[in-house]
């Protein structure tokens, strides 16, 4: 299991359809934060192993309505 956190910028007052969205319609995206900062929304995913992250990304996560930037981050170990 890959685990990736999506920073999303949204269009202008969509911030909270795009994390409804996002829940509702992505069955790997298992949390949605809303942020401060230049992102509005910050999405845990968690992807197979071996599952393309940037196929993930670019087809379901920047094809959602009411997405205009994406920043990626790829995590290495978990700490609990």
């Amino acid at each position: 299991m890959q685990t990736i956190f999506v920073q999303v910028k949204c269009e202008l007052g969509r911030a909270y359809d795009v994390a409804d969205l996002a829940v509702q319609s992505v069955p790997e995206v298992s949390e949605v934060h809303s942020v401060s900062g230049q992102y509005d929304l910050m999405m845990k995913c968690f992807l197979a192993d071996g599952e393309d992250i940037g196929h993930f990304v670019t087809g379901q996560i920047q094809t959602l309505e009411g997405v205009k930037d994406t920043f990626t981050i790829i995590t290495f170990k978990a700490f609990t």
